[in-house]
């Protein structure tokens, strides 16, 4: 679907470069060869990404090609990327360094005409029965992502028996989203497939390829809408939930004309709106995605919407932009969904307001934050936010009135996942990365001290916590191909059961995610 003619990257080098650097090039090394050979199982033959981002120069703006260089040769934290250095020698590297900064000749348009016939609709709204297969409490239910196989497996909360086992696209990302009280489930893939999931039927009902390379999607609080995040092409995609119908395709530019990647966006349920923090441009936008705007959204009028079906606006989703003084790579929203906290790769931190429009508080927070990932509790009779630091072995602990850090928390490594309840007394951190990474470290929310550290599979990365419904029990996976699940007693801390599976990543609990527990990112 991306382009009828297929185009060898020697042909592309040549007519960009010209014949003698790319001869030379060749001589030295068969970049093609290590390429192909190294490089794209994750990010794809046509450098266009999959299970690993695009590497295109519009994607590398940020990436210094000396830091490009010491990325393949090291590995990167805070990510899949491994080092390459035992496989490949320098001469080799330099070579893909050169290569993923050189242009294609022509980088792939993927507009409306391109995500309409990409589209897959296997049940028409209305057509499947409106109660379940099975018998279980549809809001503890979990589903679970399997990395290892590219499926997931949908898990009764209450029996901790799967129901079903279900194939998804490859390399999800980003979070599966339910919507409708559980009845349906989102995925959204690294290259761009959403996939709608009729969980009562265990059945796929549509598809559609919203995006090249997708960070992750949201879906209105009313379950109306699907919003798509992209690195590539700089888009929000606005589709349909019912059957995942494009309705709009946002350019992401700011008003000079420079586009940039989408870092994520979230749905703010108060304020009938979408949420997205922008990569490569200093700016926060605001969707509103109701029937009647609040002031400061313009240009509504009645029309008819063929695809849709229904009376919609002439100009939907119209756009608020908030300035900002630096970028947003990773964020979060307070519950009340009025401020925006988040963070730039290198660790400066802002808090926005989103009813003034204007960040307003400077955060102390040092390292690199893993916000997206943050929660929040009330502590000594005011809320604090919890992040782990995917750089240094540490929980940052911060008062969300000063914006000061009040605490820091040492663990045995940099963090990727925090998770708790507002049953729980505990919040569970993981050590994602570095030679402790089979550690996974249980928080006193009121000492804010650590009160036990728990190896579930020694030598295997432990990740991802996610609670039941009523906090009682905590679920870990285990990140490996021979990995499983682990429950434990979220109060007394034993295992209770374990369940064999292909590298689970993420469990998303219904209750949990639609009620938007402070314990778990939204």
């Amino acid at each position: 679907m991306l382009s009828s003619k297929k185009v060898s990257l020697t042909t592309i080098l040549t007519c960009i470069l010209g014949v003698t650097w790319f001869a030379q090039a060749q001589a030295a090394v068969d970049v093609q060869a290590v390429y192909k050979q190294h490089c794209s199982e994750c990010h794809s033959l046509d450098r266009l990404g999959g299970n690993g981002p695009a590497l295109l120069p519009q994607n590398l703006k940020r990436l210094r090609k000396k830091s490009a260089f010491d990325v393949i040769k090291n590995g990167r934290v805070a990510s899949q990327m491994l080092p390459f250095r035992e496989k490949i020698n320098d001469e080799e590297i330099k070579a893909l360094v050169e290569l993923i900064y050189t242009p294609l000749k022509e980088v792939p348009v993927w507009g409306m005409e391109q995500i309409k016939a990409s589209q897959i609709v296997t049940h028409k709204s209305g057509e499947l029965p409106d109660t379940p297969k099975f018998k279980a409490d549809i809001w503890n239910l979990f589903m679970v992502v399997e990395l290892g196989d590219h499926h997931a497996t949908l898990l009764n909360g209450d029996t901790f028996e799967p129901i079903h086992r279900l194939p998804t696209r490859f390399a999800l990302h980003g979070g599966p989203k339910w919507a409708e009280n559980g009845r349906y489930i989102y995925f959204a893939s690294r290259d761009g497939w959403i996939s709608k999931f009729d969980v009562f039927n265990l059945a796929y009902v549509a598809e559609i390829r919203a995006g090249i390379n997708t960070r992750n999607l949201a879906v209105s609080h009313d379950g109306r809408y699907v919003i798509v995040a992209n690195y590539l092409p700089h888009t929000l995609t606005i589709l349909d939930a019912r059957n995942l119908s494009p309705i709009k395709v946002l350019e992401v530019k700011d008003s000079e004309g420079k586009s940039s990647r989408v870092s994520a966006v979230y749905t703010a349920d108060p304020r009938n709106s979408f949420v997205a923090a922008l990569k490569d441009i200093p700016e926060i936008w605001e969707i509103n995605y109701s029937d009647d705007p609040p002031p400061g959204f313009a240009g509504w009028e009645h029309s008819y919407h063929p695809e849709a079906g229904d009376l919609v606006k002439s100009d939907p989703f119209p756009v608020r932009r908030i300035e900002l003084d630096s970028f947003l790579d990773d964020f979060l929203m307070n519950q009340e969904y009025t401020q925006v906290i988040g963070t730039s790769r290198e660790g400066k931190g802002q808090v926005v307001d989103l009813d003034v429009g204007r960040a307003l508080y400077d955060m102390d927070i040092s390292g690199m934050p893993h916000l997206s990932s943050g929660i929040t509790w009330t502590y000594q009779g005011k809320p604090v936010l919890a992040t782990p630091d995917m750089k240094h072995g540490l929980v940052s602990i911060v008062d969300m009135q000063s914006w000061k850090t009040i605490k820091k928390i040492k663990t045995k490594g940099p963090g990727f996942f925090m998770r708790s309840h507002e049953n729980s007394p505990y919040a569970w951190v993981d050590v994602f990365f570095g030679p402790n990474k089979d550690l996974m470290h249980v928080i006193d929310k009121q000492t804010l001290e650590i009160v036990k550290t728990l190896k579930p599979a020694p030598g295997k990365t432990s990740a991802h916590v996610e609670f039941t419904k009523d906090g009682k029990y905590a679920i870990v996976s285990i990140w490996d191909p021979d990995g499983a699940i682990v429950i434990y007693d979220a109060n007394t801390l034993k295992e209770v059961k374990r369940l064999p599976m292909k590298k689970p990543s993420g469990k998303y609990n219904v209750h949990n995610k639609l009620t938007r527990s402070s314990g778990t990112s939204h």
